[in-house]
């Protein structure tokens, strides 16, 4: 099997991290990556991370016409990636709620470790057919508890 993503402990108070490579069709005109090309990084990251506890599947205890979406996301720039880096993007749950979920990222060039760009965004369990928020199960709780420990708040 194919990993994208892994456990770590390089970045505390991160403990998993995702890879990719800058395309160039992330880049504009001067072959950069500017900060909302890095939105893509951070779903990829947030996917691997889920992927790995096992809450990607439908034995979540997540309802069938419910789903995560984006309530907020916010993006701190520091420095420009470039055609073909190697990213490293880290993401832990920082918050989890009652109905909704706070991500942070940070994404890293490889070569020199060099912090690139950070971000924070919140999602919401949403009832789709009622189009209101939905509570978290509590078995979703319990594996970002068992995976997070005291850095979940």
């Amino acid at each position: 099997m194919i990993e994208l993503g892994r456990p770590t402990d390089r970045k505390p108070p991160f403990k998993f991290s995702a890879f990719t490579r800058v395309g160039f069709s992330d880049t504009d005109a001067q072959g950069i990556v500017y900060y909302g090309r890095y939105l893509p990084y951070f779903d990829l990251a947030r996917v691997e991370y889920l992927r790995h506890l096992g809450l990607l599947k439908l034995e979540t205890g997540i309802e069938e016409g419910h789903e995560f979406v984006m309530r907020a996301s916010s993006v701190e720039y520091f420095a420009p990636a470039r055609f073909d880096d190697l990213i490293e993007i880290f993401v832990r749950m920082a918050r989890i709620g009652r109905t909704s979920a706070t991500f942070e990222c940070a994404a890293h060039r490889v070569d020199g470790d060099q912090l690139m760009v950070t971000a924070q965004q919140t999602l919401v369990l949403v009832d789709l057919d009622e189009r209101r928020a939905a509570e978290i199960p509590d078995d979703y709780r319990d594996k970002i508890r068992a995976f997070e420990h005291d850095d979940l708040e």
